[in-house]
């Protein structure tokens, strides 16, 4: 159950960051992480009422708080990176922190341990997703993007997301959609700030901004999706599989944008599948 929890999380994720880069190649990331996160932001306020549970502790609002925070920053910079960089590279490279923070303090500091074979499938995941990330075409504006464009914009989303996925786990299970809610607030707080940082446009036009707020509520469905795989299995586990979703672009890039699959790529694809068998066998 946590696995398929994981990765209909990995699919979510996945999704939203692919539209909201096709977005990205015409408008300011940040401004399109703002109006993403504010349509997340209102799927949590009608999701959290209707959600079981609700016996919230302070520290769990905390938790949804500190995730919040990782989701602003992760989603305005891979946003920022986008729109600078190739989607196959910087999305890979804002993957490296979300799996290796929440990885790395689970075993380190939360008693964590996951089985032998989870573990070959959480290294099989490590080059699967360098593997995606090997991909040569045009950049964003239609020519050839140095392959460090955007890279230094993803590397500051990585910590974001490893912020993100490691808080968010450590919400109760008797907690319902509330801390989810307060996450979402935090992260169009913390989009805010930075769009004003960087003087970004505060809006868009009517038809990219609906494109955004759609993606940005598969986004909320997402981190929900985590959530709950996180109370179905290790937070090493879940994060791994949530984690796979640079494979998603890829896909779509294929099927809507006509992209040719390298064999790196295919050979990145395969590793992943590869990668999920043994973390489902654990």
């Amino acid at each position: 159950m946590g696995e398929t929890l994981a990765l209909a999380s990995a699919l979510c994720f996945g999704v939203t960051h692919f539209a909201n880069g096709l977005v990205s190649r015409r408008i300011d990331g940040i401004t399109v992480a703002l109006w993403a996160q504010l349509a997340g932001s209102v799927v949590a306020v009608v999701a959290a009422p209707a959600f079981p549970g609700g016996s919230a502790t302070a520290g769990d609002y905390g938790y949804g708080a500190l995730s919040g925070v990782g989701t602003g920053v992760g989603v305005a910079f891979l946003y920022r990176a986008m729109s600078q960089g190739k989607m196959s590279v910087v999305v890979p490279v804002s993957d490296v922190g979300a799996v290796a923070l929440p990885v790395l303090v689970g075993v380190a500091f939360l008693g964590e341990r996951p089985a032998a074979v989870a573990w070959v499938g959480i290294a099989a995941a490590v080059p699967a997703l360098w593997l995606v990330a090997q991909a040569s075409g045009p950049g964003p504006d239609g020519g050839r993007a140095p392959v460090t464009a955007g890279v230094p914009a993803a590397l500051v989303a990585s910590a974001g997301f490893g912020v993100q996925f490691l808080t968010m786990a450590q919400v109760g299970a008797d907690a319902g959609l509330w801390p989810v809610l307060v996450s979402r607030l935090a992260s169009v707080v913390v989009i805010a700030a930075v769009l004003a940082l960087y003087r970004s446009p505060l809006t868009m036009p009517g038809r990219l901004t609906a494109v955004a707020a759609a993606a940005g509520a598969v986004g909320t469905v997402a981190i929900i999706l985590y959530l709950a795989a996180t109370r179905h299995q290790l937070m090493a586990v879940a994060t791994v599989l949530s984690a796979l979703y640079p494979a998603i672009p890829v896909l779509l890039a294929l099927l809507f944008l006509k992209e040719r699959l390298t064999r790196w790529q295919a050979a990145g694809l395969v590793c992943a599948a590869a990668a999920i068998a043994l973390i489902a066998l654990r």
